[in-house]
């Protein structure tokens, strides 16, 4: 879940409109909006304030990661792939290449 979705839930689930929490925040509906749509990735002070004023918090606690050696592998494949080559990998797969 990216920061802006989380935002998003948060102030869904408050009832808020971005107007509504942008004005709780004093601040432009505009930034509410740009970190909705993941545009700008506010910091983790930002986003526990925003949550704060939505009546949530955000739990710091420390989870082991495991790493998906598939999506590693992946990963690893498309860095050799040229940008255009990435392009046309992902137009293949949607039928539109």
């Amino acid at each position: 879940m990216t920061s802006g979705e989380l935002i998003r839930t948060a102030r869904s689930r408050a009832g808020y409109s971005q107007a509504q929490l942008a004005e709780r925040l004093s601040m432009p509906r505009s930034q509410i909006a740009r970190w909705e749509l993941d545009e700008v990735e506010p910091g983790l002070s930002t986003v526990r304030r925003v949550l704060r004023a939505c009546g949530f918090d955000l739990s710091l606690a420390l989870v082991l990661f495991e790493p998906d050696e598939n999506r590693e592998a992946r990963l690893r494949e498309l860095q050799l792939l040229t940008p255009q080559q990435r392009v046309q990998r992902m137009l293949d797969r949607l039928g539109k290449g």
